[in-house]
């Protein structure tokens, strides 16, 4: 155990698919467990979503760097049994299907915690484990509706817009691994191990707090302040904020239109909420006379908070971001090319060739793993012919 592996030791076995499940065992392998990621023999359905590089998509990079991975079909009872056998060893057991079907597979948390009475047991779901909706499938754009962020994000065309970014997905395996980093301490103390709910509607909830709170109390979402916002310049697009009227002032410096602070109509903060159209229009005009590079050394020399637009690749390759090596790029399996991979704040950056910088193929480690359970290589040969098992 150290501060860069403290969960070195601990061993987990990952049931879940997709993202939310799997990217909180992700984040327990960066942390020094050994992660055994359990999926079917055509594979976690995250490796199917296009573009696909042979086993593996961007998704399933994500969620499965750093584990080892079987594959094994617990539609039989030799399947079942191999998660029978890791059990017993098991530090933490995740899953991600739908209520009621862990209990048909036979591996329910009251059964298991008689098999290994530690066991911290973490069961992921979309709309949780009870309620109407507790069984009805949910992914990430799902919840997205479901809990109004889709309502917050209406485009020019009027129409809600699902954002491309997997923010429940993220935020459920954020939340999760945190569950599961209180329970593994207060286990030390505790007789018992625990079972752990958590779905992507209680994670998109929390992840919303400030404006599900305000949105309830006071409506729809509305601009508060003007004129924070994106700007079209002469290349591209510029953000900025404008929090004070100190700031305000030294935009207008900026922008070499100083009589503006001085306008009765943009004075103060609720001067120009109120004619913020006009002061929009106006700013709408004037930067887009130079391009963006121009407008955000300018604005960075009068303290105004700004930044281009940027595309991921853009990100990528700035010099602040390859200077503080934010990026990782890793070679996976099914790409020649590197992958760009974020290395994760306060954890060791990933570096080509580690093992654990590596997101598993379809079934790599079954031989291993099934021989460190005491499988002969005789069986694991019988059970991968009869499709028990992917090698």
């Amino acid at each position: 155990m150290s501060f860069e592996r403290p969960y070195e030791g601990l061993k987990v076995v990952d049931l879940s698919q997709g993202v939310a499940g799997p990217y909180c065992a992700t984040l327990l392998a960066r942390q020094g467990a050994d992660v055994i990621k359990v999926e079917p023999l055509e594979g976690d359905w995250s490796r199917t979503l296009v573009p696909a590089y042979g086993d593996n998509t961007a998704f399933s990079i994500t969620a499965n760097i750093g584990k080892r991975g079987i594959a094994v079909d617990l539609k039989t009872d030799a399947g079942r049994n191999v998660i029978e056998r890791l059990i017993p060893g098991a530090d933490i057991f995740i899953e991600g299907f739908r209520p009621g079907v862990i209990e048909r597979l036979g591996f329910a948390y009251d059964r298991l915690a008689l098999i290994n009475p530690g066991l911290i047991y973490v069961a992921v779901s979309g709309f949780g484990q009870t309620g109407p909706l507790s069984k009805k499938p949910a992914m990430d754009p799902v919840l997205q509706a479901f809990t109004g962020f889709l309502s917050e994000n209406v485009g020019p065309d009027g129409v809600p817009h699902r954002s491309p970014v997997i923010i429940n997905d993220m935020a459920t395996a954020l939340y999760a691994q945190q569950a599961v980093a209180a329970a593994l301490y207060a286990r030390r103390d505790e007789p018992r191990g625990r079972r752990i709910e958590i779905s992507l509607m209680e994670a998109s909830a929390n992840l919303q707090s400030v404006r599900l709170m305000s949105g309830i109390r006071d409506g729809p979402y509305q601009a508060s302040m003007v004129p924070n916002g994106t700007f079209p310049t002469k290349d591209g697009w510029l953000h900025m904020i404008v929090l004070k009227d100190k700031d305000f002032k030294n935009l207008c410096n900026a922008i070499e239109q100083p009589g503006l602070s001085e306008d009765d109509r943009f004075a103060t903060a609720p001067d120009r909420l109120a004619n913020g159209t006009a002061l929009i229009e106006i700013l709408n005009g004037l930067f887009a006379v130079h391009d963006t590079a121009y407008w955000r050394r300018r604005l960075t020399d009068f303290g105004i908070q700004n930044e281009a637009v940027q595309n991921y690749s853009e990100f990528a390759a700035h010099e602040h971001v390859v200077e503080t090596k934010l990026i990782s790029w890793l070679v996976q399996p099914g790409a020649d090319e590197p992958w760009a991979v974020p290395n994760i704040p306060g954890l060791p950056r990933l570096n080509p060739g580690d093992a654990g910088s590596v997101a598993p193929r379809i079934g790599q480690h079954t031989r291993a793993v099934l021989a460190e359970l005491g499988y002969t290589d005789t069986e694991i040969g019988a059970m991968a012919a009869n499709r028990v098992i992917g090698l």
